[in-house]
């Protein structure tokens, strides 16, 4: 009979070091003890809602919930709004958390103190079927409401290993420092399955301000790599602090430009790459932002084009997944993107997207960051107004739009422009639609803006 199970941690052995912690190492041995121990202290029930923030609470928490026979959800937010609608929608969940009443209304657990009981000795890797559902993910709801994507742990063990092979992680392990929440997929690909199966590993923490991002990187061993988006990683960049060398910066979420991905390479040492993908369909592609616009997949993946919409499969892609993005076809597997197709615009006529709205107002000097919005109302002349929130303390409104004048159409200069004192990004840097909206409706109207 064909053995249709693969290992929880493929690419260590049991004495090697998995994880670092405050306290210092923890070597996969010692992790699988710590499963096994939470594993027993799990509440009943077949849905487990992680919402550890400490990284190594979380995979703890993953591995112990795998042992124990049930599924990890995984919201991109834990707004009290999306943690009830899991409620709702999977009877029976319990959550995990770093704290007590992390998830009010649910039963739960707060991760306990696994170090003042003797640790079981660990003699086997467990293993788990390929095709057991392990996880589900959820998407970020910015272009709506989050939607659930399941996840098998066949696929998750494949997704480890070729988004490491893609960054060359296979022949050279790293520690890892993320800024992305571990729940993210993002955060879940690119600091834990490239540790349970391409051989690295991880910081325990989260840091989110510079001198956290610092201190985290000094605390763990060379070679290193910063997992991060562009909002993290141009804050780091603005403090001026001291940066330990790195080995690899890692970027995703947002499009990252190429003044940015230059500067981080100069103050960081190192190659910064991107990673392309979804929640939908995980990672599929790479690229150094230097070397050019072009992205390349990861190994055994591949993509249809029927019309304008663009279909992924093969390798660890969960089924045939269409894509929110315009692809334009390359030679030996790489391929262009040219935005979302949520994010076309046409006004009078006249087309672009946001993302290159976005890219323009974000490069003009003084702009900390900014977001242009459309609305779905119309004006009172049955036309959609672009609006802008900009986050520009040195500048005021006639000598920004004097500089987009400069590089867009006069159709989508917006009107009007709100500066803010700063943007609601989500804990990815991103800018869910259903946030601008409340934005926009609470800015927008007579007297707001300044110039």
């Amino acid at each position: 009979m064909n053995d249709t199970t693969l290992p929880l941690i493929g690419a260590h052995g049991l004495d090697d070091v998995f994880a670092w912690r405050a306290q210092g190492a923890v070597r996969v041995r010692e992790f699988l003890a710590d499963a096994h121990a939470l594993a027993a202290r799990l509440p009943e029930g077949g849905w487990l809602l992680n919402v550890c923030e400490d990284r190594y609470h979380f995979a703890v928490g993953f591995a112990a919930g795998l042992l124990a026979g049930k599924v990890s959800l995984q919201p991109s937010s834990q707004s009290p709004e999306t943690l009830q609608r899991l409620a709702a929608d999977y009877p029976g969940v319990s959550w995990l958390g770093d704290r007590p009443g992390a998830v009010p209304d649910l039963p739960g657990l707060v991760f306990p103190d696994l170090a003042v009981q003797p640790r079981t000795e660990v003699k086997d890797m467990p293993r788990l079927d390929a095709e057991r559902v392990v996880a589900i993910l959820f998407t970020s709801g910015s272009t709506g409401l989050p939607q659930p994507h399941r996840k098998t742990w066949g696929k998750l063990v494949l997704n480890g290993r070729a988004e490491a092979t893609a960054l060359g992680l296979m022949q050279r392990p790293q520690s890892i420092v993320g800024t992305v929440p571990i729940q993210h997929s993002y955060g879940f690909e690119s600091t834990f399955l490239i540790a349970l199966h391409g051989g690295c590993q991880f910081a325990a923490g989260k840091p989110f301000y510079p001198q956290d991002i610092v201190a985290a990187l000094d605390a763990v061993p060379r070679p290193r790599m910063l997992v991060t988006t562009p909002f993290h990683l141009s804050a780091l960049l603005a403090s001026e602090l001291p940066l330990p060398p790195m080995d690899l910066v890692l970027s995703a979420t947002a499009p990252l430009s190429p003044d940015l991905a230059r500067r981080a390479e100069e103050r960081c040492g190192a190659p910064v790459h991107e990673i392309y993908g979804s929640t939908e369909s995980s990672a599929l592609a790479s690229r150094r932002t230097l070397d050019g616009a072009a992205w390349r997949l990861m190994e055994a993946v591949h993509l249809e084009h029927e019309g304008d919409t663009t279909y992924a499969s093969g390798g660890h892609v969960e089924g045939r997944v269409p894509l929110a993005d315009i692809i334009e076809p390359g030679t030996k597997g790489c391929f262009l993107l040219h935005g979302r197709h949520a994010d076309l615009i046409n006004i009078a006529g006249k087309r672009t997207s946001l993302a290159y709205l976005n890219h323009q107002i974000g490069a003009l000097p003084g702009v900390v960051d900014a977001a242009f919005f459309l609305p779905d109302e119309l004006g009172d002349d049955g036309v959609t107004r672009l609006t802008a929130f900009v986050v520009a303390p040195t500048l005021d409104a006639r000598a920004l739009m004097a500089g987009l004048r400069q590089r867009l159409d006069a159709i989508f200069l917006p009107r009007p422009l709100v500066f803010v004192e700063a943007l609601p990004r989500n804990s990815t840097g991103k800018l869910p639609r259903q946030a601008l909206q409340a934005l926009y409706a609470e800015k927008v109207g007579p007297g707001h803006g300044r110039g």
